[in-house]
């Protein structure tokens, strides 16, 4: 069943609670409802993962804790998947990102040359910044519905498996001849 899974490679409470960075959310963190595992925490969870995952600007994790204390979702999921986006799935994603938002905004891309000084950072955002947060929120919304549905159905179809493996244990259990 994934609910055994995913808790045997969640950390536990008494591990979270150790985290000096949630110190700030004060106890308030460390309700119950945050770290239980359902197929809505988990589902919503990984929804808010993916979505964070693909907005071009930092703060992630605290962007993550915020929404899935909002929405009851399972905090260490929704945190642990917004490092979908890593140093080597960033180039990619933005990538991806800014074509889709070309698409959906009707621009011509644009080419350009990767500097690293804060001009060109400054200068050539102001040219990339609508098509990038455009096909960033596009892709990040249909992933994390991607992923939700994902969740939900590989959630039911272990819940129909146990079922039916109990329904043949207790047939197989009745058939017994004494």
């Amino acid at each position: 069943m994934p609910k055994k899974w995913l808790q045997q490679i969640l950390p536990t409470t008494d591990k979270i609670k150790r985290i000096p960075q949630l110190r700030y959310f004060g106890n308030f963190i460390h309700n119950p409802n945050f770290w239980h595992l359902n197929r809505y925490s988990v589902s919503t969870a990984v929804s808010i993962g993916i979505f964070i995952s693909f907005m071009p600007f930092p703060g992630h994790m605290l962007m993550a804790t915020f929404i899935a204390i909002l929405l009851r979702a399972n905090l260490p999921i929704s945190i642990l998947l917004v490092w979908i986006s890593n140093p080597l799935t960033i180039p990619p994603m933005i990538y991806m990102s800014y074509k889709v938002g070309t698409l959906l905004l009707h621009l011509k891309p644009t080419p350009f040359h990767i500097e690293m000084t804060f001009g060109w950072l400054y200068h050539e955002l102001q040219h990339i910044a609508a098509p990038l947060l455009v096909g960033s929120f596009m892709l990040g919304m249909l992933f994390a519905l991607i992923g939700n549905l994902w969740v939900r159905l590989w959630w039911r179809f272990h819940v129909v498996r146990a079922w039916n493996h109990r329904k043949k244990q207790r047939t197989a259990s009745s058939h017994v001849i004494i």
